[in-house]
C-alpha cells in the first residue's frame, strides 16, 4: 500500500476514477490487521481516517468548486465495498461519512462555505432520528435534544441532525429538517456504543443543550424529495439533482456488500482445511458447504449488478434532465433494503456448516457476520418500511414513506 506521505502527493491532482478504487484496493491488507483494535476500541483508527483523507475517498462526492471530485456515484460505492472488505465498521464509517458531503452540496452555499471554505477535508457526521425538539426563533431556531447512532463521530468537526419542525401557528403537518451544527454546539458520550457488531463504527450518542441554528444551517427533507434544494443554485452538476434519499440509502446497506465478501474468502479458507473430528469428513468435500459458498457468491454479484445499474440509470436520467419516475424510486430503494438481510442470511447459512471451527472469536468469519446481522438494524435496511410504496407506485399512487 502506498504511504500516507504518497498519497497526499498523489491528491494533489485529481485521481481518476480507476486509482481511487485501485487505493481502495491496496488497504484491505491494512485494514484487516486493524480490525480488531477498531472493534476493541470501538471506533476506527485515527490513522485510517488520515490515510482515507490521503487518499481522496472523501472527496468523491464533494463538489468540484469546493474542493471534490464530483464523481458518478460508483465510485464512491466501489471504495466502500473495498473498505469494508478489509474491516466492514471501516466501510460503513467511509460510507456515512462519505455521503454527507453529498448532502451538504444541497444545503444553502453560505452553510457550504462554513464547513468547507477553510478546510475541504472537513468530515461531517450524522444522526437523523427525527428525536430533537425545536423552538422557533428570529432567523433560525433553538434545538436541544439526545440522539444515537452517529457513526465516526469522534473525527468529525461537525453534526447533521434529525428534528421535526411544527408550524408555529400549530396548522399542518410537521417539517422533517436536517439541522447542520460545528462541533462546539454539542457533545459526544464515547461510552454509549456498547454493541454486539460493528463495534467499529464508533457510533456515539450526540447530545445539545439548546444552541441556536440558523435558517440556512437546516435541509428541508421536502427539498430532498422533490430534488429542488437550495444548494443546486450552485452546484448546477446533474449528479446534485439526484434524490438524496437514493444516495443515502445506499450508504448504509453497500458496506454489507465488502463484509459478505470478506465471509466467503472465510469460509472458503476454513473449508480448505477443516476436516470434522465427529464424522472424519473433509469440509472441501461437503455438497451443502459448496452450495452455500456457491449461493453466496452468486448473489453477491447479482445484487452488485442491480446496484451499478441503479446508479448508472439515475445519473443517465440526471444528465438528460429527465424527473425519475416514481414507481423506480421506490423499487431503487426496496431493493437497497433488502441487501443486508439477504447477505446476512447467505453469510449465515455458510457459518451453520463450518461447525466449531467457525463460531472462535478468532474465526475470520464472526466479525463479518456479526457485522451483518447488526446491520439489519439500521432502519434505512428494512424492507418492510418499503413494500407498500413500491406496490403503490406500481399502481399510480403517490408514495406514502417519502424518503426515496
Amino acid at each position: 500500500m502506498a504511504s500516507v506521505a504518497a498519497m497526499k502527493n498523489q491528491v494533489g491532482e485529481v485521481p481518476t476514477e480507476k486509482q481511487l478504487v485501485e487505493r481502495a484496493r491496496a488497504m484491505i491488507p491494512v485494514l484487516k490487521k486493524r480490525a480488531k483494535q477498531c472493534t476493541a476500541d470501538r471506533n476506527v483508527p485515527a490513522e485510517t481516517i488520515a490515510e482515507m483523507q490521503a487518499a481522496g475517498f472523501f472527496r468523491i462526492l464533494q463538489p468540484k468548486r469546493l474542493g471534490g471530485y464530483e464523481m458518478h456515484p460508483n465510485v464512491f460505492f466501489d471504495v466502500q465495498k473495498l473498505l469494508a472488505e478489509g474491516c466492514m465498521s471501516t466501510g460503513w464509517v467511509y460510507g456515512v461519512l462519505g455521503c454527507h458531503p453529498y448532502e451538504l452540496a444541497l444545503f444553502d452555499d453560505k452553510a457550504q462555505q462554513e464547513v468547507w471554505a477553510d478546510n475541504p477535508s472537513m468530515l461531517v457526521s450524522s444522526t437523523y432520528q427525527p428525536v430533537g425538539k425545536v423552538e422557533h426563533a428570529d432567523g433560525g431556531f433553538y434545538l436541544s435534544g439526545h440522539w444515537g447512532f452517529s457513526s465516526g463521530s469522534l473525527h468529525c468537526g461537525w453534526v447533521l441532525l434529525g428534528a421535526l419542525v411544527f408550524p408555529e401557528d400549530g396548522e399542518g403537518p410537521p417539517d422533517m429538517r436536517t439541522f447542520l451544527l460545528p462541533r462546539k454546539d454539542y457533545k459526544i458520550d464515547p461510552e454509549s456504543w456498547q454493541v454486539f457488531g460493528l463495534q467499529g463504527t464508533g457510533s456515539h450518542d450526540i447530545i445539545v443543550d439548546r444552541v441556536f441554528v440558523p435558517e440556512y444551517r437546516t435541509h428541508r427533507a421536502v427539498e430532498g424529495f422533490l430534488c429542488d434544494n437550495p444548494g443546486q443554485k450552485v452546484n448546477e452538476g446533474p449528479l446534485y439533482s439526484l434524490p438524496w434519499a437514493q444516495v443515502f440509502v445506499r450508504s448504509v446497506s453497500t458496506a454489507a456488500f465488502g463484509g459478505a465478501r470478506a465471509a466467503v474468502n472465510a469460509a472458503m479458507a476454513i473449508m480448505e482445511s477443516r476436516v470434522s473430528t465427529n464424522t472424519g469428513k473433509a469440509s472441501k468435500a461437503d455438497p451443502m458447504l459448496h452450495g452455500a459458498i456457491s449461493a453466496a457468491h452468486s448473489q453477491i454479484l447479482e445484487m452488485e449488478l442491480t446496484h451499478k445499474a441503479t446508479f448508472d440509470e439515475l445519473i443517465e436520467l440526471a444528465e438528460k434532465g429527465k424527473e425519475i419516475p416514481m414507481e423506480k424510486r421506490a423499487l431503487f430503494a426496496y431493493q437497497s433494503s433488502t441487501v443486508v438481510r439477504r447477505l446476512a442470511r447467505l453469510v449465515d447459512d455458510m457459518v451453520q456448516l463450518l461447525g466449531g471451527r467457525a463460531i472462535y472469536m478468532s474465526s475470520d468469519i464472526i466479525q463479518p457476520w456479526l457485522d451483518l446481522n447488526a446491520a439489519r438494524a439500521h432502519v434505512a435496511n428494512d424492507p418492510n418500511n418499503r413494500t407498500a410504496d413500491v406496490v403503490g407506485t406500481m399502481l399510480g399512487q403517490p408514495p406514502v414513506f417519502t424518503f426515496m
